[in-house]
């Protein structure tokens, strides 16, 4: 773990981050970061201990190690998310494409890599947590020149309104309600086209190049819509 979170604290309120992590070192690092954001820390350094304080103190956030010594965190994820709709963001030495797709698809909202900076996992969860403030009835978003209003379906750009098709408001809909978060093309795919379509990745890549040319993605400013290579896409969060 490197660097500071000095900048990023954000607007933490005191909500409760739960830590499983069985490196003694990585809790440490961890709990000093969280704290000096004005996150209340809860540390655990096994699956079964963060199960019992996930029901007794109902954190807000979970952070979840996939390598732990009495389950694996692909496990933790899926048991903690058939009890909590909790956001659960995952650290990983593992940079392996198909580990971060199972965890994403176990239940986890995002992921980060180990080594990995202070600032770049507090901004992580910020961003879970603004998707559950924006769950609790939030009906647009702006960022950078952007805006999407989720209600009305319409979208604008620099004050000129960018006409999308419903598959592709749909498309940005789904990115744009989780800013900040990984979005797994099998997720998109059944958000926009349903079950049926789980496997389709070069429909949703078609449509993802005609949603970014509307929105002039990159051009002049850095793009909404990045690409996390053979995982899915990110739309990018507002600025704190």
């Amino acid at each position: 773990m490197a660097g500071s979170s000095k900048g990023t604290r954000g607007k933490a309120n005191g909500e409760r981050i739960l830590v499983c992590d069985d490196d003694l070192q990585i809790q440490r690092a961890l709990r000093v970061v969280l704290r000096q954001a004005g996150y209340e820390v809860l540390l655990t350094g096994s699956g079964q201990a963060a199960l019992e304080q996930a029901a007794g103190a109902g954190p807000d956030v979970a952070i979840v190690d996939l390598m732990l010594p009495d389950m694996s965190g692909i496990a933790l994820c899926r048991q903690l998310r058939g009890t909590s709709a909790m956001p659960i963001i995952v650290l990983s030495a593992l940079g392996e494409e198909t580990t971060k797709i199972e965890a994403l698809e176990s239940g986890a909202d995002d992921y980060v890599t180990k080594p990995f900076g202070a600032g770049e996992l507090v901004a992580r969860i910020q961003a879970v947590l603004r998707r559950v403030d924006r769950e609790t009835g939030d009906p647009s978003l702006a960022v950078d020149g952007l805006l999407v209003d989720f209600r009305a379906r319409t979208v604008w750009l620099d004050g000129e309104e960018i006409r999308l098709t419903p598959i592709e408001f749909s498309l940005l809909r789904a990115l744009a309600g989780n800013p900040g978060l990984v979005m797994t093309h099998r997720r998109l795919l059944e958000e926009v086209w349903g079950p049926g379509q789980a496997d389709a990745t070069p429909l949703l890549r078609t449509h993802i190049g005609n949603l970014r040319a509307k929105l002039r993605d990159g051009l002049g400013r850095p793009p909404f819509i990045r690409t996390e290579t053979g995982i899915g896409y990110r739309f990018r969060a507002p600025a704190p």
